[in-house]
């Protein structure tokens, strides 16, 4: 369900590029500048009736509001600053960010259920991050050697409509939408360079399109972000080997009751449809659906960051390893959530390669992987599945609900029902583990199918350890054997 934005409304003025988006990057010697001082500054160059008005009037457009101190356009917002009401207009929305860098924070509030249709990126210099990111990229090529050798990044990669964040700076959206109009440029929305504190609530952010990280948002190595009640639906990532089609976080995020649809990550080797991490990041009570990624990730990637992930929906996503969640070099835990009818390569539902991602209270149902491990793929992986549900899954390859290789998979008070392998040499339709470790405690493998035997678990170079409260049976063609290894406590009868 692409979003795409028209920008044919009846023009009020000819388009223009405010002098105030300069203020997101001056050098932090210049910022002493008080609010009146650049306004007067921004305003001089206009006529009169261009002047900024966005502390003047409401964010409908209405009535003036004053503050307890008698000062016109602000309200007290949730985090103690007076809040600023934004008028609907896209530029005013710029000047808006733009006075709140200069001022070092502020609260904006915008009008609600109003369109904020951008058609131009800002042509801002990141000039203000004191050699931070140069001295972060050095020391990410020294611990990352293979990046060295990564080209220079594009100018135009950073380009954004509206002005980069620099200080904490909250949106109360009040059900507005930000979007890139439909057959404008290439650009994000929103970026949050080192140093920005973004808070976002109750907006929503469409048709971004980035050639590089971030389809709608990009938070930095040094900055932050939290977002709340925020649908991101219609926004693409083109970066070759990045991507978060939807958004993307080196930072630190804090995601919660939000919505990720439709979104994309369409490079060569892209990641994330809906979010890629690769900082710190929690996500709480989301939704991701029909997203996709060329990569891994359909819905959500973690590469080489930090993830908790609770109470969330992965649903109907798609990508080439991971259709719902992929953990790549990563540290992810996932609790409580659902992984629903998502398709890929291999991990129709979950991938994870190189690293550690724990399962617990998972409803992993509906998945197909094209190849190998309809409901999870692992590969020199460590996955502890913790009081959770594989059922109905299908590969076409082998392991129609797990498939491990060269890892340590450990089964605890779970289920691993009714999946299937389907292909003819297909095998293990509930487990299929090779050259690694697995471990069932307390959890069933019942009612599994695939092509050839076992149906159940399938277990080849492997160290297997089953206790004697798990249960393997009424798999097809048959629970255990054919593995090439015994597999405890399987009985075929």
């Amino acid at each position: 369900m692409a979003m795409f934005i028209s920008d044919d409304r009846p023009a009020t003025r000819p388009r223009r590029r405010t002098r105030w988006f300069v203020a997101g990057g001056l050098a932090a010697g210049s910022l002493v500048v008080g609010a009146a001082g650049l306004a007067g500054v921004a305003a001089a160059d206009r006529p009169a009736a261009d002047r900024p008005s966005l502390a003047l009037r409401g964010a409908d457009g209405g009535g003036e509001h004053r503050d307890k101190e008698g000062g016109k356009g602000r309200d007290h917002g949730y985090d103690g600053r007076d809040a600023i009401n934004v008028p609907c207009d896209e530029e005013k929305l710029i000047d808006a960010l733009a006075y709140a860098n200069a001022e070092g924070g502020a609260h904006l509030r915008l009008a609600p259920k109003c369109t904020y249709v951008l058609t131009d990126a800002l042509d801002e210099k990141d000039e203000y991050d004191g050699g931070i990111r140069d001295a972060r990229e050095t020391a990410d090529s020294a611990e990352n050697p293979g990046d060295v050798e990564a080209p220079p990044r594009h100018p135009d990669a950073d380009r954004s409509g509206l002005p980069f964040v620099y200080h904490p700076i909250t949106i109360d959206g009040r059900g507005a939408t930000i979007a890139r109009a439909e057959h404008a440029e290439l650009f994000r929305l929103l970026t949050v360079r080192d140093g920005g504190e973004l808070t976002l609530r109750d907006v929503t952010l469409a048709n971004g399109r980035s050639i590089a990280e971030g389809g709608s948002l990009y938070v930095v190595h040094g900055a932050s972000a939290t977002i709340e009640h925020v649908t991101v639906v219609g926004n693409t990532s083109l970066s070759a080997d990045g991507g978060g089609g939807g958004m993307y976080n080196d930072g630190n995020m804090v995601v919660r009751d939000s919505t990720f649809v439709d979104n994309h990550a369409e490079g060569t080797a892209g990641k994330g449809g809906g979010l890629l991490n690769g900082g710190v990041m929690t996500v709480r009570s989301s939704t991701f659906k029909d997203n996709s990624a060329v990569a891994y990730g359909g819905g959500f990637g973690n590469y080489r960051g930090a993830a908790q992930v609770n109470d969330s929906t992965f649903a109907h996503n798609t990508a080439g390893q991971g259709g719902g969640v992929a953990s790549y070099s990563a540290r992810t835990r996932v609790a409580d959530s659902k992984v629903l009818g998502n398709t890929a390569e291999v991990g129709g539902g979950i991938a994870d390669s190189d690293a550690l991602i724990f399962l617990s209270g998972m409803e992993i149902r509906g998945n197909t992987a094209t190849g190998n491990g309809g409901g999870i793929y692992v590969f020199q992986g460590l996955v502890p599945l913790d009081d959770s549900t594989v059922e109905d899954n299908t590969a076409l390859g082998d392991g129609g609900g797990i498939y491990a290789e060269k890892s340590n998979v450990v089964v605890r008070r779970s289920a691993v029902t009714h999946n299937d392998a389907v292909e003819p040499e297909s095998q293990g339709g509930g487990i299929f583990a090779t050259l690694g470790r697995l471990s069932l405690f307390k959890s069933a493998v019942v009612g599994n199918s695939s092509t050839l035997e076992p149906g159940g678990v399938f277990a080849d170079k492997a160290q297997v350890k089953v206790d004697d409260d798990t249960r393997i049976a009424k798999n097809r063609p048959t629970n255990c054997v054919g593995s090439t290894v015994p597999v405890p406590n399987c009985a075929d009868y």
